[in-house]
């Protein structure tokens, strides 16, 4: 006789994952600010206002409650020592030599936490306001929550910006390798957002960068929708493989979910004793309608044969107009890598589609070749879908608020309206 299949069960939020919680690192202890600095510094940054502050008399943590944008928020700051992990270093791939070296030096820190309301992006931007705010001179910032390591110089650029961050800012992906050829892909970050962690178990070395973006466009999307979409009852339409095959997605708490893995080498219930065990979980996907009334769910490696081709994964409305407002504020970091030749920089463009509705555009890529003041000239380089009367290697003139996106190639990386912070000296 067959023993009962033992049960397993959801174990409650950690800390990190029930709050936002933020680390910023000064050069040193005598940079962190006290409670009377951290209030006039919030109240300095443009459109917050301090309602209050108050200060535990026994652990010197101290709260401060304040408005923004017509909307209260309460955050809570107290100073710590400080030790870089071992595994955020893996996380720190564009922090300059020297940065690296600060941060793992460094010796305390200004913990900073504050509980989510609405509006993942605006309060993930509020955040990063103030940590720049209270330190400027800040050497790097630890988002506790998301388990890494944040640049000084984005922390700083996205503060000043007046558009949100993306929102895969908000989150982070973690790859873990088996000693065979398993690689088990999970995020940190979408709890304190009131979502559910993501995870693809069962991945391989040869498909883990597919995998990686499906995931990525999955967080995207369920931290662009609204409350009431359930990401384990309700389907989301992510993207098109080849032969537009829809990338229809869903996901089941993982205590439900390892059933439908007969062995796992990663993800198991024995590497969920300590963590990975609270509100988590796998992604699966649907093969066709029928499937989706049925309920049969497919492991994400039913498409491995075609993910590299080409697979276009959507961006919300909302993303769509945060990635062009951005692309405009920093143009100038695009004309000034403009004037270095061995830079070559390709501009997104919406054009004005033939079979569509007015304002309805085909977004193109151009090569700029020339700039005059705010006015540019600019190359397309691949045919139109839709837009007749232009084709490949025709210039056109523009003006920056013709621009959707932008890309620098330079001789050691591409660089996105995203990524200037990487534009500044090396060393």
């Amino acid at each position: 006789m067959f023993g009962k299949k033992k049960q397993l069960t959801e174990q409650p939020l950690g800390y990190w994952e029930e709050l936002s919680c933020f680390m910023i690192i000064p050069e040193s202890e005598s940079k962190l600010p006290d409670m009377e600095q951290v209030v006039n510094a919030i109240n300095n940054i443009d459109g917050f206002k301090v309602n209050f502050s108050k200060q535990s008399e026994k652990t010197k943590a101290f709260l401060v409650n304040f408005d923004y944008d017509g909307e209260e928020y309460e955050a809570v700051f107290e100073a710590g020592g400080f030790s870089l992990p071992e595994s955020y270093l893996y996380t720190m791939r564009n922090f300059s030599q020297a940065e690296t070296e600060k941060l793992k030096n460094a010796d305390s820190s200004m913990n900073f936490s504050m509980r989510f309301t609405k509006d993942p992006k605006k309060f993930y931007h509020i955040q990063l306001k103030i940590a720049a705010a209270i330190i400027p001179d800040l050497i790097g910032l630890i988002d506790e929550s998301a388990e890494r390591a944040l640049p000084p110089k984005w922390v700083k650029l996205a503060a000043k910006s007046k558009v949100v961050p993306a929102a895969q800012d908000l989150f982070a992906i973690q790859g873990v390798s088996g000693a065979g050829n398993s690689v088990w892909l999970h995020t940190h970050g979408l709890c304190r957002f009131g979502l559910t962690e993501i995870e693809i178990l069962d991945s391989d070395r040869e498909h883990c960068n597919d995998h990686y973006n499906l995931l990525n466009a999955y967080g995207a999307y369920l931290l662009d929708m609204n409350d009431d979409f359930d990401p384990h009852k309700d389907v989301a339409f992510i993207g098109l493989l080849q032969g537009k095959t829809p990338v229809a997605a869903i996901c089941r708490s993982w205590t439900e979910a390892l059933s439908e893995y007969k062995r796992l080498e990663l993800g198991g219930e024995k590497d969920r004793e300590n963590a990975h065990n609270s509100k988590t979980s796998p992604v699966f996907l649907y093969k066709s309608e029928d499937d989706m009334k049925k309920d049969v769910l497919s492991k994400v490696s039913i498409y491995n044969d075609i993910y590299s081709d080409n697979p276009v994964y959507f961006f919300s409305n909302e993303e769509t107009e945060r990635m062009k407002a951005l692309a405009q504020e920093r143009f100038d970091y695009a004309r000034k890598a403009f004037e270095d030749k061995e830079n070559k920089v390709l501009i997104k463009i919406g054009l004005q589609t033939d079979g569509g509705k007015a304002g309805e555009k085909e977004h193109v890529w151009f090569e700029l070749v020339g700039v005059n003041g705010d006015k540019f000239t600019a190359k397309l380089t691949h045919e139109a879908y839709d837009v007749s009367g232009i084709h490949t290697g025709d210039e056109r003139e523009f003006e920056v608020s013709d621009i959707t996106d932008w890309v620098i190639f330079t001789k050691e990386f591409p660089v996105s309206p995203n990524e200037v912070y990487l534009l500044e000296a090396r060393i």
